[in-house]
C-alpha cells in the first residue's frame, strides 16, 4: 500500500507552539535546564536508543520530556519508532499509518515506508483511520522534540532518520509478548532508535480514578468520594507518587509480567501501559538471547507532575522520563 499525503501538526498552536522560532528556543531552554551528565554518563548516553516521554502539552509536560530526549542517543539512527497509545478510537491489536509524512512547525519527517510495508505484511496490523491519526496527541507531541535532536544530532538533511509511528491498542500481557517479539529484531538493529508515548497516573473524578493507600498501605488501596474527609496521612498526592513509583519500579525491573500484575492490582491509570508493555517485551527478548548488565532495562530519570492534589476535588497527571540501552 503506498503511503500517501501529510499529517498536519493539528495540535501545533494550542498545545504547543507553532512558531518555529518560539518553539525552538522553548525546547532549547527545557533541554538547557536537563544536566549535562546521568548515571555518571555524558549526555546523549551512549547506547541509549530507547526512552519512555510524556506526551501532554509542552507547558504540562515538555520539561520533563526533555529529560528523556537529552538522554536519547540518535548518533546512529537511520529511523525512529514512535509506539504511543489510541485516544481518539478504540483499538485491539496495533495499528500503522497511511500518511507518507508528518508536519512539525520545523519542517516534515519522513515516514519509512519500507519498514512501515515489512510491518503491515505481517498480518498483524491494521490502519490508523485517517481521522484518528490526525486528531490523536499521543504520536505527534514527540515530532518536534524528535526533530529538534535530529537537527542537534546530524549536518546534512540527507542524514535525518524517517520515522515509523505505530499506535499500540488494548492488548493483554501475551498479546503484548506477540506484538513485543515481532518488533525485538528492529529493536535489535543499531539503525533503529525508539521513543514510548505515555504519561502516568491520571488522578481525580474525571479520570475515574481517585485510589488512594492510607497508612501508605497500598495492599489497602481504597477510592476516595467527595463525601470522605480529605486524607492526610499521607497527603493525596504522596499516595499518588507512591502508586505511581510502583509501576516505575516495576518497569525498571525489566520483568514484564510484573508490570502487568502491577497495573492489575493498583489499576493505575497510566495511558502508554500497552506502548510500554510492548517495549518491555521486546527489551526482555534481547536480554534472553544476550544478557548484559546495565542493558535491556529502563532507569528512570525524572518525575514529575502537573499539580499536588491535596483534595479529591482536585486532579492532576504524571510525567516520567526513562531510557534504555540497548
Amino acid at each position: 500500500m503506498k503511503l500517501k499525503g501529510t499529517r498536519e501538526a493539528s495540535h501545533a498552536e494550542s498545545w504547543y507552539e507553532g512558531d518555529p522560532d518560539t518553539l525552538s528556543n522553548q525546547l532549547d531552554n527545557y533541554l538547557k535546564d536537563v544536566p549535562g551528565s546521568i548515571d555518571d554518563n555524558g549526555l546523549p548516553i551512549p547506547g541509549a536508543k530507547v526512552v519512555i516521554a510524556p506526551h501532554a502539552g509542552y507547558s504540562y509536560s515538555g520539561p520533563c520530556a526533555a529529560w528523556a530526549y537529552k538522554c536519547l542517543d540518535l548518533s546512529k539512527a537511520k529511523r525512529v519508532f514512535v509506539l504511543g497509545p489510541s485516544h481518539t478510537y478504540y483499538l485491539r491489536g496495533c495499528a500503522l499509518t497511511k500518511f507518507a509524512k508528518y508536519e512539525t512547525p520545523f519542517g516534515d519527517l519522513t515516514v519509512d515506508e519500507e519498514v512501515v510495508q515489512k510491518l503491515r505484511d505481517t498480518g498483524k496490523f491494521q490502519d490508523i483511520p485517517t481521522r484518528g491519526d490526525v486528531d490523536e496527541h499521543s504520536l505527534e507531541m514527540h515530532f518536534p522534540y524528535i526533530y529538534k535532536r535530529i537537527t542537534q544530532t546530524f549536518a546534512s538533511e540527507a542524514e535525518y532518520p524517517t520515522i515509523v509511528p505505530i499506535l499500540i491498542g488494548d492488548n493483554n500481557g501475551a498479546e503484548e509478548k506477540e506484538f513485543g517479539k515481532l518488533l525485538a529484531p528492529y529493536l535489535q538493529d543499531p539503525d533503529n532508535a525508539f521513543v514510548v508515548s505515555s504519561d502516568f497516573c491520571h488522578w481525580g473524578t474525571r479520570f475515574s480514578y481517585t485510589a488512594y493507600a492510607p497508612e501508605g498501605k497500598v495492599e489497602l488501596l481504597q477510592s476516595l468520594t467527595r463525601k470522605m474527609p480529605t486524607p492526610t496521612n499521607p497527603p493525596i498526592h504522596e499516595s499518588i507518587k507512591q502508586v505511581d513509583h510502583l509501576a516505575m519500579d516495576a518497569v525498571a525491573s525489566g520483568d514484564h509480567n510484573k508490570f502487568v500484575d502491577n497495573l492489575k492490582h493498583t489499576k493505575n491509570t497510566v495511558c502508554g501501559r500497552h506502548p510500554i508493555g510492548v517495549m518491555m517485551a521486546a527489551l526482555e527478548e534481547l536480554a534472553k538471547e544476550k544478557p548484559e548488565e546495565g542493558k535491556y532495562r529502563f532507569k528512570f530519570v525524572q518525575y514529575q507532575r502537573s499539580s499536588l492534589v491535596e483534595d479529591v476535588t482536585d486532579s492532576s497527571v504524571s510525567y516520567a522520563s526513562a531510557y534504555a540501552i540497548v
